[in-house]
């Protein structure tokens, strides 16, 4: 079997695992934020909270919840990290520094989870259990929390209430991520996948001399790190290490579970809404763009040409031969069109044309299918955008769902897409015009300009992957590259809850002739088109200096 057909062969069997679990699932997630019952467990977490979860909210209250919770995750991160020294099960390390604590305490409360360290070498046990992966889930939780507000904001009609967001995020968490998780866990140990508590080992190497490894609870953070699209590694080889992703299934296995409930949620939103049809537009939109990609990807990883890529069967370089380029590149594309972060290849190696599909999946704005919850309010948001296109082109009154898109509605929209790519653009200009941050540059020109554009990118979309050969554990990384997270995390979730006010306090409109049908293919279309144009208008400019100018070149 060729490795062209190997890779093709495991996108076939990706898609039908995931098309296996999406109505299931996907009506599960439904019933569960819908459902007005409590399970005991819930119930004491309310109880130890003091929070009302009968009690609705409106789009303010809401986003007190959303900030104040987060804010609380930051604070209790950043001290762990900064007492690690005295926990006990430090493996001897010491204290993190500040600037590098509130880098990774952003990072991972913001479901980024960019690292600017060696996980076996910087946090101990109790870091990374208590502090890392609570953080997986609960991050991943609001996410979604949020996506099922905007959800409720098309539902509802003039109630402006968008349910209890502590009832929403604590039903994320016990009814969906942790059993999901669970399971998760027990196949990848099953698997190979390391889960101890072990301290650091000696170990002979095939060359001589010896290295020092430590274990830890890695596949239990590996089921979540994946299935709540966060991305951060136990070990700094991130799910290129063999301790986290040993074999070709474990590699395939991670993909379903990156992708899984980004695509399922497209069916809770279209059981919610009542409109099956609906979601499946949204899936639609997603899935085209995401198996485009995967398409791109492949092409221009196996068809590079040079000696060493032609006897390699492709651009081998920087990948893991337990995979291919095949399995690296359904990886990569999987990982940077959603804020998942997690890498099994060298981003930095992989062809320029390569590099700039992976930037460009992150500057879509991460929505196809993109993280849990972010990706499915990410795109609804793109679909009142297109709606609007729609209406300028007949002149008529845009719709969607039953809800007019009037002047509030389009600016918030408008205001959520430039959030991200002003971060990032303003951001990047900064860092390449200053001298410090440029000296941390390992390359210079297309591909130097390219590490810079990609960190700021990953940063501001929260995804956490890096494109490497950039020093990023300096002040000045550290601290403004957690000011993109936060920014990049929060300030979109105002527009959004913002915007899930204002259609949830609207009376519905009757569909009439002149109403577009949004669950045809023909705006699936025009969603298409008009997410890869905004974001082609945005940033080719930027593109156009790194990665193109190096693919090109």
């Amino acid at each position: 079997m060729g490795p062209v057909t190997a890779g093709v062969l495991q996108l076939l069997a990706l898609v039908g695992a995931l098309a296996l679990v999406h109505i299931p699932l996907g009506n599960y997630m439904a019933k569960v934020y819908s459902s007005r019952k409590h399970l005991r467990v819930e119930k004491w977490i309310y109880k130890g909270i003091g929070a009302n979860p009968d009690a609705e909210m409106t789009w303010p209250a809401y986003l007190r919840g959303v900030l104040a919770f987060s804010a609380v995750g930051v604070l209790f991160l950043y001290l762990l990290q900064r007492l690690q020294g005295v926990l006990p099960g430090s493996l001897g390390f010491a204290a993190v520094d500040p600037d590098q604590a509130f880098n990774t305490a952003v990072s991972f409360v913001t479901n980024t989870n960019w690292q600017s360290y060696y996980g076996e070498q910087a946090m101990g046990h109790v870091v990374q259990t208590a502090g890392l992966a609570v953080q997986n889930f609960v991050s991943a939780a609001v996410g979604m929390a949020v996506a099922v507000a905007l959800v409720r904001g098309f539902a509802r009609s003039r109630s402006g209430e968008l349910g209890n967001f502590w009832a929403d995020l604590v039903r994320g968490g016990t009814r969906i991520l942790v059993p999901l998780a669970f399971v998760a866990a027990v196949v990848l140990v099953a698997c190979g996948v390391i889960q101890n508590f072990s301290g650091i080992h000696e170990v002979g190497q095939f060359m001589g001399g010896s290295q020092q490894w430590n274990g830890g609870a890695v596949a239990s953070q590996e089921a979540i790190k994946e299935l709540g699209t966060n991305g951060g590694g136990y070990f700094n080889a991130n799910s290129a290490h063999p301790f986290e992703n040993p074999t070709p299934f474990t590699n395939l296995f991670e993909i379903f579970l990156i992708l899984v409930i980004p695509f399922s949620i497209t069916r809770t939103f279209g059981v919610m809404v009542g409109s099956v049809k609906q979601g499946y537009a949204i899936l639609a939109t997603m899935a085209t763009i995401w198996v485009g990609f995967v398409a791109l990807m492949m092409w221009t990883e196996f068809s590079h040409h040079g000696p060493a890529f032609d006897i390699a069967g492709g651009a081998m370089e920087g990948k893991e031969v337990r995979f291919g380029i095949g399995g690296s590149s359904i990886f990569a594309t999987s990982t940077t069109l959603t804020s998942t972060g997690a890498v099994n290849s060298f981003h930095s190696s992989f062809t320029g044309l390569g590099g700039g599909i992976t930037m460009l999946g992150m500057m879509l704005g991460e929505i196809a299918p993109g993280g849990v919850g972010s990706g499915l309010y990410g795109m609804l948001v793109m679909a009142v955008i297109a709606v609007f296109i729609a209406g300028l082109m007949v002149g008529r009154t845009p719709e969607y769902l039953g809800k007019k898109i009037g002047t509030r509605e389009i600016k918030l929209a408008a205001c959520y897409i430039l959030v991200t790519p002003a971060l990032v653009l303003i951001l990047t200009a900064c860092a390449m015009a200053l001298p410090t941050p440029a000296n941390s540059m390992t390359n210079s020109g297309a591909h130097g300009f390219s590490e810079i554009l990609y960190a700021y990118t990953s940063a501001a979309n929260n995804n956490g992957s890096a494109f490497a050969g950039l020093n990023a554990d300096t002040q000045w990384f550290n601290t403004t590259l957690g000011i993109a997270m936060l920014l990049g995390r929060f300030v979109p979730m105002v527009f959004v809850l913002a915007l899930a006010g204002s259609l949830a306090g609207q009376r519905p409109v009757p569909v009439t002739a002149g109403t577009l049908r949004t669950e045809k293919p023909l705006f699936t279309g025009l969603l298409v088109g008009a997410i890869l144009i905004i974001t082609g208008l945005t940033y080719f400019p930027a593109l156009a200096l790194g990665p193109l100018a190096e693919g090109l070149a």
